[in-house]
């Protein structure tokens, strides 16, 4: 199955910038997702020592952006697995800020933290795996937006990269 790329309208304009960078890397987003699997084979490396780093005052540190993109990756597993069944349901949206305040990264390990991110993708990629032409193309409301399906998997591809990017570039990872 290929997951080609989502009009606008299939997914909230704040979440563009995570489609184009899905789109810089392939024009099916289940493959793109399962090719991250070499990020997250990297990610398994990296040093303890690393993981308090912050590439500037008030930024997330490593081990936090590798937590909230656990976080979000498991919110839009849901929304596409909730969308993906018929459920009409408008679904509320998430202030990863407010999540940072009380996820508790900092107390765990990185590879701990990292190991959870691997575990979502591993349920994350069965479900899209699973999903037929119908499916992809079903409709729902995530943050009093228009999203479909198809619009979810290339943003979870997306965030993930776009987080990716930023590890690499500006924490050096």
């Amino acid at each position: 199955m290929t997951i080609a790329k989502p009009q606008p309208g299939d997914y909230a304009p704040p979440f563009q910038t995570y489609v184009d960078d899905a789109a810089a890397r392939g024009d099916d987003a289940l493959a793109i997702l399962e090719g991250q699997q070499a990020v997250l084979d990297h990610m398994a490396s990296w040093p303890e020592a690393k993981a308090g780093h912050r590439y500037a005052d008030g930024k997330w540190t490593v081990r936090e952006v590798v937590g909230h993109m656990a976080d979000a990756e498991r919110i839009f597993a849901y929304r596409l697995l909730r969308i993906a069944r018929g459920d009409a349901t408008p679904l509320p949206g998430f202030d990863e800020n407010a999540y940072q305040l009380v996820a508790g990264f900092e107390n765990r390990t990185l590879a701990d933290v990292v190991a959870e991110l691997r575990a979502i993708r591993q349920s994350t990629l069965p479900l899209i795996q699973s999903l037929d032409a119908a499916a992809l193309e079903r409709e729902g409301t995530a943050s009093n937006k228009r999203a479909t399906v198809r619009g979810m998997a290339w943003v979870t591809a997306g965030h993930f990269q776009h987080h990716a990017d930023i590890l690499r570039d500006r924490y050096g990872m």
